[in-house]
């Protein structure tokens, strides 16, 4: 529910995209068509279809199905004249955005389905909220529609990243016979929690962001596209029309009665701002845990259909959900856990140089889900191990387990320590703590793991040495062995705020020899929402459970200490001899998130007495 990378993707790849002309396959069906299905109640869905360019007469083949609220193609401006012999020569090349792709699922012995979810794109319709009841409705009719055609071997999968993967996922709610495999990728399981407010503080930037490129999208805007990086909209005019639009629309009326409706939609910053709690309406809907896959857990397990699951360490807090819908639903299920941005286009591993080079390109990524759908789509239906590969940063390996926390994980106690240290030994003082100031300068900077999603562009944290003086630290000394952690940190702070209202940002951190500091991974939590609830969470907790619930609210009380208990993002890190380990501590994250309290100068009291000894338990692996 997310806003992808499209926008940033489709600037980056308009001018090297031009008008292909339909091209007839054997069986006498065009390669592509782009029609409407017209769904039970009148509402018009924009879908662009890809058969197999080799498809012969009489030959049936499985269907997977990508859905989005972002432009499901690109439409092309027609090419005369000097672009038609550019084209000729290569210097305008002449594929529409979905063949790559469609061409090589095709070879494979697929079609690939596009959809444009109601109420974006070019299809027809409102949408009030992401994934209502009508607009999962529509894509179990469109795969009633597949089904029907000829050249359909009656099975059909679904997949996509971010939004496309959680329409993947949430279609299996619809229990239908023919849907056999889904792979949601980069996903939200939990959007409230993993990236509009995670840890109870809200991400900002992200909504602002996701507001404006929904609004530009919805409304066919190019003008505000081409203004997004700077753009001149006549040449982005002159390369394409917006969003595709479907074959029999020539005059483009039919997309311009579509987008009549649109002033119908939601405003997504409006409702998130509006969704202060968990429990908070998103806008006129409902909370954000209607329209969330765990909440869906018994409908999608009833399906029993393999999930082939992708995710990255530093891509917002998605692999929180992808281990929690792994620990939580019987599934067959295989999740991928790597060191990529959103989507995996770029390497973003903390311990390589920057610009590395993808190992797990999105080619071989491609083949991985063509042998996943060959297993399920096809004449027999295979068996999928619960399985989980995760890579292990710093040491580059990949690792396969079929259990969370994986075996042989222990938690290892850092307490905070006098002269910003961090020790094994809990500290002995009856009486001691440090106070700090919170700096709201503080950032991650502009390509953090929460800028990802919305951007697509790499990410990449510099050396936090600077950052971390406006900070409360404590290092480790040097480690005296090599040291892998994999698995949720969970801190615990004593501490106390000259204010009622505020957050706590942790981060963790490598201190090599020569001073460096390198990002690992961190967490957040509003202080409102320290209570640690007994009740039964909804999903599978990685660490200590919050409500998140307006009724659950515990305001701060200036000056009074208390406990905070929370995890921080999971990751996978082997830290060398010589390493030195670093908490580093701060009231605010200036590059997305919403400031707490929203005035006031709050000095924070940090305990690391006998009594009120704050640490970090680290997920150590016996080595």
């Amino acid at each position: 529910m997310n806003v992808r990378a499209f926008i940033v993707a489709l600037l980056v790849s308009a001018l090297s995209i031009a008008f292909a002309a339909d091209t007839m396959t054997p069986a006498g069906i065009p390669q592509n068509q782009s029609i409407y299905l017209t769904m039970r109640d009148g509402v018009k869905i924009a879908v662009d279809v890809w058969v197999p360019a080799t498809l012969a007469k009489g030959q049936k083949v499985p269907a997977v199905l990508k859905m989005t609220s972002y432009w499901r193609a690109v439409g092309l401006a027609e090419r005369t004249g000097a672009f038609r012999v550019l084209g000729a020569v290569g210097a305008v090349p002449t594929e529409d955005m979905n063949k790559p792709e469609a061409d090589a699922f095709g070879a494979a012995g697929f079609a690939l389905v596009y959809v444009d979810a109601r109420g974006t794109g070019a299809s027809y319709g409102a949408r009030l909220h992401p994934f209502t009841e009508d607009e999962l409705n529509d894509y179990r009719e469109v795969v009633d529609w597949v089904i029907t055609q000829t050249w359909s071997n009656g099975k059909v999968g679904a997949m996509g990243c971010a939004y496309e993967g959680t329409a993947a996922e949430l279609l299996l709610t619809r229990n239908h016979p023919a849907v056999k495999a889904v792979a949601p990728m980069f996903s939200d399981f939990d959007p409230w929690l993993n990236l509009v407010s995670p840890g109870g503080v809200l991400n900002e930037w992200f909504i602002r962001f996701w507001r404006d490129g929904t609004h530009m999208l919805d409304n066919n805007d190019l003008v505000a596209v081409a203004k997004l990086k700077g753009h001149d909209v006549e040449t982005l005019k002159r390369v394409i029309t917006g969003v595709k639009r479907v074959s029999e629309d020539s005059s483009g009326s039919l997309l311009a009665a579509a987008l009549q409706l649109r002033n119908q939609n939601a405003d997504v910053y409006a409702a998130a701002r509006k969704a202060e709690y968990k429990d908070d309406s998103f806008g006129s809907g409902p909370p954000f845990a209607a329209f969330s896959s765990y909440a869906k857990k018994e409908a999608i397990e009833q399906s029993q259909a393999p999930m082939f699951v992708w995710v990255s360490w530093l891509d917002a807090a998605t692999v929180c959900g992808a281990l929690s819908r792994y620990n939580t639903f019987s599934n067959p299920m295989r999740v991928v856990i790597g060191p990529w941005s959103h989507q995996g286009r770029f390497d973003a591993n903390p311990f390589n140089g920057a610009n590395a080079a993808l190992e797990m390109t999105k080619e071989k990524r491609e083949q991985q889900l063509i042998q996943f759908f060959s297993a399920h789509l096809k004449d027999s239906d295979a068996e999928e191990a619960r399985q989980i590969s995760y890579y292990t940063m710093g040491e580059n390996k990949w690792k396969t387990t079929d259990v969370w926390p994986p075996k042989g994980v222990a938690p290892r106690a850092w307490y905070f320590s006098p002269n910003n240290a961090l020790s094994p030994s809990a500290p002995a003082d009856a009486d001691a703590s440090d106070a700090y100031k919170v700096d709201f300068t503080a950032t991650t900077g502009e390509r953090n793991r929460w800028r990802t999603e919305a951007q697509g562009e790499d990410v990449v944290y510099a050396d936090r040495a600077e950052q971390d003086k406006k900070l409360l630290s404590y290092t480790s000394p040097p480690l005296d062995k090599d040291t892998e952690i994999t698995g949720s940190p969970v801190v615990t702070l004593y501490a106390s705020s000259t204010e009622n209202d505020g957050a706590f940002f942790v981060y963790l951190e490598r201190v090599d020899a020569s001073g460096r500091v390198t990002y690992l991974t961190e967490g957040m939590l509003h202080a409102r929402h320290r209570a640690v609830s007994t009740a039964t969470p909804p999903y599978s907790e990685l660490g200590p459970y919050h409500t998140f619930a307006r009724a659950d609210v515990q305001m701060l009380t200036p000056g009074e200490v208390t406990e905070i208990s929370f995890d921080l993002i999971p990751t996978s890190v082997l830290l060398r001899k010589g390493d030195r380990i670093r908490v580093a501590i701060a009231g605010h994250d200036a590059s997305c998130f919403a400031r707490n309290p929203k005035t006031g100068e709050p000095t924070i009291t940090m305990m690391r007495s006998a009594t009120q000894a704050s640490k970090i338990e680290l997920p150590v692996v016996a080595r």
